[in-house]
């Protein structure tokens, strides 16, 4: 495994970008999800985290198939033919963009990270129908207008018309002191009516002992982790309609049979999640 980690770092010309040395919280995802995009120090790290909390990787399995319902909604419901994914992450199958353009072939998606290793396997991301279409680009969340500036570089999307925006499990990485409320809502503003937020949230509101723990080992690697309460999360919503159930825990809203695990407590979800339309 060394000499594969070693291979794929030199092989990527961006070895200096992709701290090998400490925890990656993308990689740690990927590793919770089973996903083989990760380094020694990333599993090391991921697995002190599930020591403290046995059921990680059942959250991770709960926001990927929030983030596939929410798009589901959105495209075959809500009649959205355009996505914006940000903090999109080490592409795994199915991608927002395969999930929509099932449901619509004309949907267009435009991805946004700002980690090295993302880019590296954008091409998994660039899969489109003939009808559709995707893109890829490279900005920081925290400056949201870079990021709005990157996306209409781009030319995917008609900013005129309605976006489904994706925030999905990467809000609890943006500390207080970034404003992260005021991020959203920099972004909300550029999109036009009818455009919708779909965001899921790690919360410490049902096993806060264990959170503590994890928070602290994301810090300590260099990523910090801000958990939210219930009111905090609903925050992100402000000014927008809620779609019915409102934020919920993520495995409860609008549940499906074939849609990842939904036999699961609110402490093995330890996920809020909403969709909500901009009037």
């Amino acid at each position: 495994m060394a000499e594969e980690e070693a291979t794929f770092a030199e092989d990527t010309g961006v070895s200096d970008r992709l701290r090998q040395d400490r925890p990656h919280s993308a990689r740690m995802y990927d590793y919770f999800l089973g996903g083989k995009t990760n380094y020694a120090v990333d599993r090391s790290a991921a697995e002190d985290a599930i020591r403290r909390l046995p059921t990680l990787r059942t959250t991770a399995r709960v926001n990927r198939a929030f983030v596939h319902r929410s798009a589901r909604f959105l495209a075959r419901e809500c009649g959205i033919r355009q996505f914006l994914d940000i903090g999109t992450g080490i592409p795994t199958a199915p991608n927002l963009h395969e999930v929509v353009q099932r449901e619509a072939p004309v949907s267009r998606i435009v991805y946004v990270d700002n980690d090295p290793i993302v880019l590296v396997y954008a091409d998994n991301l660039l899969g489109s129908t003939p009808e559709g279409a995707t893109e890829y680009v490279e900005a920081d969340l925290t400056d949201p207008g870079a990021v709005l500036a990157a996306v209409e570089e781009a030319d995917c999307l008609d900013l005129s018309l309605p976006v489904g925006l994706s925030l999905n499990a990467v809000m609890h990485f943006v500390p207080d002191d970034v404003d992260p409320y005021g991020v959203v809502a920099t972004l909300l503003d550029r999109l036009a009516p009818g455009s919708y937020l779909a965001l899921s949230h790690v919360t410490h509101e049902f096993a806060p002992e264990a959170w503590a723990q994890i928070t602290e080992i994301y810090t300590s690697g260099g990523t910090p982790l801000r958990t939210r309460d219930q009111a905090e999360v609903e925050g992100f919503f402000d000014g927008l309609d809620l779609v019915d159930p409102g934020v919920i825990v993520a495995h409860q809203w609008r549940p499906e049979a074939a849609s990842g695990p939904t036999l699961v407590t609110n402490a093995q979800s330890s996920l809020l999640a909403g969709v909500a339309r901009k009037g």
